[in-house]
């Protein structure tokens, strides 16, 4: 009997949720090193915290994925409306997906994922859109298995850290990313 599955986040799983945000944020390594070490666990606790008690809409929701009894958080997805200039009233965004990367490959990010649409479908969305960071093969890998697709568009995400936020050279420090998405409406 497995004791795996999915709920919706509660103000006690805020410090396990920045836990992981640190430790996957990590283990991808695609921010530089100064940045991954300015990230402060106890700081994301709040933020997460503000999350769950006080969305940004009622469309927002934080998922955890649980594991063991009673039940350990061993990973998180958020979710909301999409804030793509391009989006409609039925394109919602995942916006995070993270698992302890200690736990990857158990089926946590599949069940999570699922769980998270489940919620999306649920709220009336047909199309969900994320964007994967272009260095992230095994996100964009996970994602394609998924049954998500790149479309056309990109970004660039200025990143920086206590004031830093160019590389030595004087520019600015980016990550891109790509979009991908998925058709809900075609999922059972």
């Amino acid at each position: 009997m497995s004791s795996a599955g999915a709920r919706l986040a509660r103000t006690p799983d805020v410090d396990d949720i920045a836990r992981i945000q640190v430790a996957a944020w990590r283990a991808t390594a695609l921010l530089p090193g100064e940045a991954l070490d300015a990230l402060d666990a106890d700081d994301l606790s709040l933020v997460w915290a503000g999350a769950i008690l006080n969305p940004p809409t009622a469309g927002h929701q934080l998922l955890v994925a649980v594991d063991g009894i009673p039940g350990e958080v061993v990973g998180y997805a958020a979710i909301g409306p999409c804030a793509d200039p391009d989006a409609d009233a039925v394109t919602g965004e995942l916006l995070a997906l993270e698992i302890d990367p200690a736990l990857t490959r158990h089926g946590h990010g599949s069940r999570l994922m699922a769980a998270a649409a489940d919620h999306a479908r649920a709220a009336g969305i047909s199309t969900w859109v994320t964007w994967c960071p272009l260095g992230d093969e095994a996100r964009r890998a996970f994602l394609q298995s998924s049954g998500w697709g790149p479309d056309s568009a990109y970004r660039d995400i200025q990143v920086g850290w206590e004031g830093n936020s160019v590389d030595t050279d004087g520019e600015p420090l980016v990550v891109r990313e790509v979009r991908m998405v998925t058709d809900l409406s075609a999922e059972t």
